[in-house]
């Protein structure tokens, strides 16, 4: 996370591509229109030492100038690199795209009929109010409880014994 996004680093699509940091760096200087602000930003220098602190066997500290993509810079790289591995992670990226506008599109149809039902048997039984109850649960699951952050022991506490007197 760089300023309130989610990047990736330039040497980082470097190594997913299977190609060299000066490779990715000339791409985007050679199509400097297909990379607005929002898609790719360079470090400033405080950035760059406030990242090789986190990533320690990088080489991030000594560079003078690092790249961090979007997700939409990302796949714009995807598009203007020319190795194989690119072309194969933009094909990747572009089915990824369908797949996700399928499923919303199939959400989207799901919750229109279920609101139709829901309007035709509001005046019905309690026990489908109920089912339907369960099915907008099931369609928004609520978040999983967090784990306590702290340390616990698991120890007994003492066992005392009184002693009897045998008089």
């Amino acid at each position: 996370m760089i300023r309130g996004q989610k990047v990736l680093l330039d040497r980082d699509l470097a190594a997913l591509y299977g190609v060299k940091t000066r490779v990715v760096n000339q791409t985007v200087r050679r199509n400097r229109d297909r990379f607005p602000a929002d898609f790719m930003f360079e470090l400033s220098r405080e950035e760059i030492l406030r990242i090789s602190q986190i990533v320690t066997s990088s080489g991030v500290k000594f560079a003078r100038k690092v790249s961090a993509f979007t997700e939409q810079g990302v796949a714009m790289l995807a598009g203007v690199l020319k190795t194989q591995r690119a072309i194969q992670v933009n094909i990747e990226i572009m089915r990824a795209f369908v797949r996700l506008r399928q499923f919303l599109a199939s959400q989207e149809q799901l919750t229109r009929k279920l609101m139709e039902l829901e309007e035709h048997l509001q005046d019905h039984d309690e026990k489908i109010q109920t089912i339907f109850e369960a099915l907008h649960q099931l369609m928004n699951p609520p978040d999983p409880p967090r784990k306590p952050i702290g340390f616990r022991t698991k120890e007994r506490g003492p066992r005392y014994h009184a002693k009897r007197n045998r008089t």
